[in-house]
């Protein structure tokens, strides 16, 4: 995959590595790609904290990073993909389980009071 000219950067307060599992997990092209850990105790944390995750959803690079409190994750950010492109996918594989899956695409928002994964929410 070729660099990217820009990268979507999502705040978190700790859950950037859970976030970024939870969304390569929903998505397809979807991958976590590296875990940036602190190498020693830092004021606000420890050795081996998680400090920023890059990954990919559907394509697209972000950076997830563990910023402080007053920068919560919020529902101001979601996920969302065309529900036509999921299941032309997912029907493809001709699987019935594929085929109930394509009739049942959510999108998948960031939650509540900086919760995720957050609510589904019935895209069709």
């Amino acid at each position: 995959m070729a660099i990217a000219r820009n990268t979507i950067c999502l705040w978190y307060d700790k859950d950037a590595e859970a976030a970024a599992r939870f969304y390569a997990a929903t998505f397809p092209d979807s991958s976590v790609s590296a875990v940036h850990r602190a190498p020693s105790d830092y004021p606000s944390g420890k050795e081996g904290d998680v400090l920023t995750v890059e990954f990919t959803v559907a394509g697209i690079p972000y950076l997830g990073l563990n910023g402080e409190p007053a920068f919560k994750h919020n529902e101001a950010f979601s996920f969302f993909r065309s529900p036509l492109t999921i299941r032309k996918r997912l029907t493809a594989t001709g699987t019935p389980s594929s085929a109930m899956m394509a009739r049942n695409v959510h999108a998948v928002g960031t939650g509540t009071n900086g919760a995720f994964p957050g609510k589904s929410r019935r895209a069709c």
